[in-house]
């Protein structure tokens, strides 16, 4: 199964939801939609959905021209971040419901029903009323109800966002199992680039409604195509500096500068954007060949095994974020260590070098 966009445009007015998006989305394993809150994925999926047409362009399934087809005539799936369920209805109902307004026989409908609960551990459960489900086991009955329609596209629409964080790391390690062997396209839009990494497959990064690039989750996070791209996929926020290459060195400040690395060597003397993801810079040295850096503390966040440090930085803020407790004061002067060799360098375009 293939999802293809082909030139497709999304206006609501004189508003622009989705800017010309050309997409193919692999038929195998997860397809990820990241970005913000009104990054455009939600629109994006209603339009692979049937929900909304396109302004302009055509939307392709499975070899064929869906864009004019309605939802109602699209075997599709699709699962809220709300936990959507039919409050008088039990749970087995709930599962049930879409294989009924098929007619199918009752019998395929009760071996499904107790297949796929079995699947989501929800069998003790099949003759209960939302009402009186946890949070994680209402989602897991709107899965279950996607998941029982055997649909060739399910579209998950930031599933597990309302979900307390243990919950929300148990159901995503189960998310793959739950799709592996089916024959479907899976769509999964999240704000975490934590959260596609997780779930690999192909990433499709958003933003303001359009689509910057989109490929292999892993390789598009190591090596994004643009700054847009490097900033979208980064959670704390890339640090983003104008430097100056100068002969052989890159100059931050007068007082900081660097070797200029292998795979820049070759670029002319000039003004770069160089993009250092958080994790590259630590209050602790971690190798001879970190750049020594201050700044002012400005915000310390710690957890239990991290610390995530803002820092002023000239004009600028810049985060850390390190191994260990670091328990600085703010106004705090701290050196910090930064793997500026091994950050991102970007034209005056944005485009990576």
């Amino acid at each position: 199964m293939s999802l293809i966009f082909k030139d497709v445009v999304k206006k609501v007015g004189a508003e622009t939801h989705i800017y010309p998006c050309s997409l193919e989305l692999a038929p195998e394993g997860f397809n990820i939609l990241l970005g913000t809150t009104l990054s455009g994925k939600t629109s994006l999926m209603h339009l692979m959905a049937g929900l909304e047409r396109p302004t302009s362009g055509e939307v392709w399934f499975d070899g064929a021209d869906v864009t004019g087809i309605s939802v109602q005539k699209r075997n599709v799936s699709m699962v809220h971040q709300q936990f959507i369920n039919y409050p008088n209805f039990t749970v087995y109902e709930n599962i049930a419901s879409p294989l009924r307004v098929t007619h199918m026989d009752r019998a395929e409908v009760d071996k499904r029903v107790r297949e796929i609960a079995d699947l989501l551990q929800l069998t003790p459960m099949l003759e209960r009323r939302p009402s009186q489900l946890s949070g994680g086991q209402q989602q897991r009955t709107a899965l279950a109800r996607a998941l029982v329609k055997d649909a060739d596209l399910v579209l998950l629409d930031e599933p597990l966002a309302n979900l307390d964080f243990k919950l929300r790391e148990e159901l995503r390690d189960e998310l793959p199992r739950l799709f592996a062997g089916r024959k479907c396209t899976v769509v999964y839009a999240t704000t975490e680039p934590s959260e596609a990494l997780l779930l690999g497959g192909h990433t499709a990064t958003l933003h303001e409604g359009r689509v910057t690039q989109f490929g292999p989750t892993a390789a598009l996070y190591r090596q994004p195509g643009d700054l847009l791209s490097a900033q979208v996929f980064s959670d704390p926020p890339i640090n983003v500096a104008t430097v100056r290459k100068r002969g052989a060195r890159f100059h931050l400040t007068e007082q900081v500068s660097w070797p200029v690395p292998k795979a820049q060597k070759a670029l002319s003397d000039g003004s770069y954007t160089i993009g250092t993801r958080p994790h590259l810079i630590s209050p602790v040295r971690t190798s001879k060949s970190a750049v020594k850096i201050e700044g002012d503390v400005l915000i310390t966040e710690l957890s239990g095994s991290e610390s995530v440090i803002h820092f002023d930085l000239g004009q600028q803020t810049w985060i850390s974020q390190s191994h260990g407790i670091h328990p600085f004061e703010v106004g705090e002067r701290v050196s910090f260590y930064a793997e500026l060799a091994k950050s991102m360098y970007f034209d005056r375009e944005g485009k990576l070098l």
